[in-house]
Order: structure tokens, then sequence, then C-alpha cells
């Protein structure tokens, strides 16, 4: 139980750690419990950890969503960026729903295409990081409702674990005028509803197989997943502001390279 208590902590640091960075923290999560041999009912553990990454955002950016919902009854600006949100968030909600299963039971058991994948994401990050078209988009709340739906689609992408739900949002956002800043923005306001319906789907898909002991892993997850969160979120927009995304696409490209050798050496199978 110590063994699993340490593990589920270090899957909780690293889920806040790369959940809002461009480097799929499901990824990341699926292939560290591989290797670790981490095992939880339905892959609840990896779902339902990002609740503690959900309240980090929520609780850093409550000023702001607290001035959206005041302003929101006098101000069409306003009005119009809440419901980019919820246009970008509507595909995810459609494809989510409809290949849960497959997802969880093909897609999320698959390490080498997990792997794969974040090779393959690292390296168009580095591509659209460089080569992005000149931006025409300085404040997410400039988005025009076209473009927050096209991002949303893109969003869908991530569906497949090492592809990376910001990693996509931040890479179409960037391909479709916005700045890198900006792209960073709107992947976090889009991950709100994404998240949260996420981990509410998965919960309520996983209440039969849910034990106790499942229940004090998550808790320790989610406490150490909310405390790296916090620190990355606070952080990440000043980051990419002045050095872009090309360290997340190197970092994606280690990791995957490593984990396909692994897997090919036998490690943790």
């Amino acid at each position: 139980m110590e063994h699993s208590l340490f593990v589920a902590a270090f899957l909780g640091v690293l889920e806040g750690l790369t959940e809002f960075i461009p480097v799929s923290s499901t990824g990341h999560i699926l292939l560290a419990g591989h290797f670790l041999g981490f095992h939880s009912s339905g892959k609840a553990f990896e779902v339902l950890i990002q609740l503690g990454a959900i309240l980090a955002i929520l609780s850093v950016y409550a000023g702001r969503l607290i001035q959206l919902v005041k302003d929101a009854p006098r101000d069409p600006k306003t009005r119009r960026f809440i419901l980019a949100v919820l246009l970008a968030f509507l595909p995810a909600v459609v494809v989510g729903v409809l290949a849960h299963d497959f997802i969880k039971r093909v897609l999320f058991e698959t390490p080498s295409l997990i792997a794969a994948m974040l090779v393959v994401g690292g390296v168009v990050l580095l591509v659209v990081d460089r080569f992005a078209p000149e931006p025409k988009y300085h404040d997410v709340m400039d988005f025009p409702l076209p473009l927050a739906f096209k991002i949303g689609l893109v969003q869908c992408l991530a569906m497949i674990p090492g592809v990376s739900r910001s990693g996509a949002t931040i890479v179409g956002s960037l391909l479709m005028g916005a700045d890198k800043r900006a792209a960073a923005e709107f992947s976090f306001f889009l991950s709100m509803p994404t998240m949260a319906g996420a981990f509410a789907y998965d919960l309520f898909k996983n209440r039969d197989v849910l034990t106790w002991d499942d229940a004090t892993l998550i808790a320790v997850g989610f406490v150490c997943a909310f405390i790296a969160a916090v620190f990355v979120v606070r952080h990440l927009l000043d980051f990419v502001s002045r050095r872009g995304y090309a360290i997340f696409g190197w970092w994606r490209i280690v990791v995957g390279l490593v984990a396909l050798v692994a897997l090919w050496a036998g490690v943790g199978a």
C-alpha cells in the first residue's frame, strides 16, 4: 500500500505538471503507470485525479471567472467570449460520449501508440512554433466564434492519448492566427468545461468499479495534482510569451523515443 501511495503521489505531481502544457498529461500518466506496474479500475485514477488540475485552474482564474459572470449581462463582447468557449467545447462532448469505450478499452491500453503520438506531436509542435503564420489575434476575448469552433474540432484529436488536449488546441490556435500567449490562454479556458465534463462522465461510467482503496489513491493523486497544477498555471503564460513552445516539442520527442525503446526492450511488460 505504501508503494501504491508513493506511485499515486508521483502520478499526481506528473498530472499537475503536464496537464496544461502541450506534452499530453494522459500520455505521461499512462506510460508511467505502465512502466511502474500501476493499474486502476477502469483507468479511473488516471482521469479522476484531473479534478486536482481542474480545481487548480479554477482557483487561479477565480477572479477572472467572477468578472466574466458580472460583465456578461451588459457586455456583448463578454457574452460572445463565453459562447466561443462553449462552442469550442461542443465537439469534445459529442466525440467523447460516442467514442468513450473505444478510447478507454483500446487506445488507453496501447502504450506504443501513446509513445508514437508523443513523438509525432513533438515534431508538429516544433514546426508550428517556428513557422506559424503571423498572428492576428492577441486577446482571447477577440476570438471569432467560427475560430473557436474550429479549435474545438482540433481538440478532438486529443481523444487519442499522447496527442495532448492543450497541445491540440494550442497548435490549432497558432495555425489559425492566435499569438502564443493567447493560444495558451484560450486552451486554459477551454480546459475548464472539457476537463470537468470528462471527470463527471468518467466518474459516472466507473461508479460500479471504484473501491475505497481507489478513493485513497485518487485523493493522494488529487492533492499532488492540485499543488503542481497551480504552479504551472501561474507561470505558463509568461513562459511561452518569452520562449515559445519548442522546449515542449523536444520534451515530447525525447520521452516518446525513450518509451518506444523501453517497450521494444520489454520493460514493464
